[in-house]
């Protein structure tokens, strides 16, 4: 069990994302290579102030499946064009509770005790219409995963 987590509320606006969906075996790395091409072309920096990034599972793993997905948003500017794969969405506002760790290695267990922690503390939350969780890398140049920093979102209204 690690330190106790330090849990912040994060209003996210309304924002326009550019969108890839990467599946398989690893498909986090797919829609980060899909992502890369499109913000490399437009001069994009994700994780940037104005273009935060934002991932999550979709769909979940299955139980006895290794593939699943993982779809990944870079906010960009209202207009910004399609260019397949890439797809353009609007996301509405909404608050979150998010936590902050470092390193890569410890994604699941800080996802278990915050899911837990959540659920204790916003039980009667009814559920999301939308992605009630997402995570996003906070240093994506950082070529050490183990100091890669992420914060972790899980919707508390909408």
């Amino acid at each position: 069990m690690g330190k106790a987590l330090e849990v912040r509320t994060v209003d996210l606006p309304a924002m326009t994302v550019a969108s890839a969906l990467g599946f398989g075996k690893e498909p986090e790395s797919k829609a980060a290579q899909m992502m890369g091409g499109f913000t490399a072309k437009h001069g994009i920096e994700p994780g940037s102030k104005d273009h935060p990034s934002f991932g999550f599972n979709n769909p979940n793993p299955s139980p006895g499946s290794e593939n699943y997905g993982y779809e990944l948003w870079v906010r960009v500017d209202p207009g910004t064009q399609a260019e397949d794969p890439i797809v353009i969405k609007e996301i509405p506002a909404a608050s979150y509770a998010v936590t902050r760790f470092t390193g890569l290695s410890n994604i699941g267990r800080v996802w278990k005790e915050f899911s837990a922690w959540y659920e204790d503390k916003y039980a009667s939350v009814p559920a999301c219409q939308m992605q009630c969780w997402l995570e996003s890398l906070q240093n994506p140049s950082e070529p050490d995963q183990e100091k890669w920093i992420f914060d972790l979102y899980l919707m508390i209204t909408k």
